[in-house]
């Protein structure tokens, strides 16, 4: 089972919290839905954080009454997407939204959207049917996404970097193995990045910082005799919605989006995420 549950919030009044709050909510959700946290090599929970407009005064953030904000999570295995999916907040007047509470903020969860699938889908829906291969991939990266290499953090969208953390989420928790490096390799050398749109911005982790990339990526397959691997390719990338790409994906980096025909109300706040995130 895998899931992608996204919260649409609003706070009733400007509100203020310290930077560092993500972590204190992650750990928040992990104790509400009886989850660990960080004792897993490979995270089975992807986290975004509150995404949308706010000012920045120093190491405080404050919401604005008139926006709207988005908060995901994604279970990448049977035990965290079960405790996702249900996932609850009271309120304490049932004529009122429930409401999400963090370090004597407030916000009002106007909305809930899953989407509910699983490897088994994916697979057969991309791959086993050999569906018409896709030429062209346009990703969205909502949060900052970097890649640890060697002690440095690198925030670049390398083709190889991004599907080699696909792949390695995916034959981690998945029934259906895809391959190895060699997958990797041969995967970066038949595609690339087309065009870009992308900024760098820095990110909160613990008491130092980690600098990132948002934006939008196009990948584009150059050469792939093989309409297979034109499809595994396809699967790694919608899996990236679920897993997300690079580092810290637990904590809030790394939150990937696939560009879709139907344009969709969380897309448009995505897209404004991209030019004003936090």
């Amino acid at each position: 089972m895998l899931i992608r549950s996204t919260w649409t919030l609003t706070v009733a009044e400007p509100t203020t919290l310290p930077q560092s709050y993500r972590l204190e909510l992650v750990k928040e959700l992990h104790r509400r839905m009886s989850l660990d946290i960080g004792g897993e090599a490979v995270p089975s929970v992807v986290y975004s954080g509150i995404m949308g407009y706010c000012t920045t005064s120093r190491d405080f953030l404050t919401f604005d009454p008139n926006e709207f904000y988005q908060l995901s999570l994604c279970g990448l295995q049977e035990t965290a997407s079960k405790a996702i999916a249900s996932l609850t907040f009271e309120s304490s007047n049932p004529d009122l939204p429930p409401t999400l509470e963090l370090l004597g903020a407030k916000f009002n969860i106007i909305n809930r959207d899953d989407e509910i699938t699983s490897y088994e889908n994916l697979y057969h829906t991309l791959v086993a049917v050999e569906p018409e291969p896709e030429k062209r991939f346009d990703l969205r990266f909502t949060t900052p996404t970097a890649f640890s290499q060697n002690r440095i953090y690198l925030p670049l969208p390398l083709p190889s970097l991004m599907f080699r953390s696909w792949l390695e989420r995916w034959n981690h928790f998945a029934p259906v193995y895809l391959g190895s490096d060699e997958l990797v390799h041969y995967l970066s050398e038949s595609i690339a990045v087309s065009r870009h749109n992308i900024q760098t911005r820095s990110f909160p982790v613990h008491s130092g910082r980690v600098t990132g990339f948002v934006g939008t990526v196009t990948l584009q397959i150059l050469s792939l005799p093989d309409p297979l691997l034109a499809n595994v390719a396809n699967l790694l990338i919608h899996y990236a919605q679920f897993a997300g790409t690079g580092m810290k994906t637990r904590l809030g980096m790394g939150q990937t989006l696939v560009k879709r025909e139907n344009y969709t109300f969380n897309q448009k706040a995505d897209d404004i995420n991209q030019v004003r995130q936090l």
